[in-house]
C-alpha cells in the first residue's frame, strides 16, 4: 500500500508543479473583485466545488453552490467558477452561457484550454492532470477515472484561497475563519 500512496503523491506533485501561476493569481483577483461567487461542477468536480465554496465561506466570501435550494439568481458583477475536467460538460456550458448573457464573469477550472467552455470564459486555470477521457496530452496515472484531476483541483483551489486570504495578521485571519466554521455539529 505504501508504494501506491507514494506513487499517487508523486503524481499529484508533478501536476501541481505545472500549474500556471498567472492563471492562479487571476482567479484570486477575480475572487476578491466579485460581488458574489457562484461555484458549479458536476459529479466529483461538483464535490470539489462544494469544498471550495465551503473554504470561501470560511474566508468571509459571499458564495453559493449552483443547484442548491438557497442559491439566488446570478447577476452582473458576480463570478461563476465552473469546474469541468473536459471543459465540455453540457450543463456547465449552458450555465456559463447564461451567466455571460447576464453580465457575470465566468472562470473555468479544467484540463482543456481549447474547450467550448474555455472559449467563452474571462479566465481559465488549467490543471494538467489525467481525466477519465485519457487524452494523449494527459499525464499517466495509476489512478482510475478522474481521481488525479479531482485531487489536484482540491489542493490547487485550497492553495488559491490561502494566498487570497493572506494578511499581515495570520492569527486574526485564522480566528475569523474559525468563527465562521459550523457550530451545528
Amino acid at each position: 500500500m505504501k508504494s501506491i500512496i507514494k506513487t499517487v503523491s508523486e503524481e499529484i506533485s508533478g501536476v501541481l508543479s505545472e500549474i500556471n501561476n498567472e492563471e492562479a493569481v487571476h482567479l484570486s483577483c477575480l475572487l476578491k473583485e466579485a460581488k458574489r461567487i457562484f461555484v458549479l461542477g458536476e459529479g466529483r468536480s461538483g464535490l470539489m466545488g462544494k469544498a471550495f465554496a465551503m473554504r470561501l465561506m470560511h474566508g468571509g466570501f459571499p458564495v453559493y453552490v449552483v443547484g442548491e435550494t438557497v442559491t439566488p439568481s446570478i447577476e452582473a458583477g458576480d463570478l461563476l467558477v465552473a469546474i469541468s475536467g473536459s471543459g465540455s460538460t453540457g450543463a456547465i456550458l449552458q450555465f456559463a452561457v447564461k451567466a455571460k448573457e447576464i453580465g457575470a464573469k465566468v472562470f473555468l477550472v479544467t484540463t482543456n484550454r481549447e474547450s467550448k467552455i474555455a472559449a467563452l470564459c474571462d479566465g481559465i486555470l488549467c490543471i494538467p492532470a489525467a481525466t477519465k477521457h485519457r487524452r494523449p496530452d494527459e499525464p499517466s496515472t495509476i489512478q482510475p477515472l478522474g481521481n488525479q484531476f479531482d485531487q489536484s483541483v482540491h489542493l490547487v483551489l485550497d492553495a488559491i484561497i490561502i494566498g487570497t486570504l493572506q494578511a499581515e495578521n495570520q492569527e486574526l485571519a485564522y480566528e475569523e475563519m474559525t468563527k465562521r466554521h459550523t457550530n451545528l455539529e
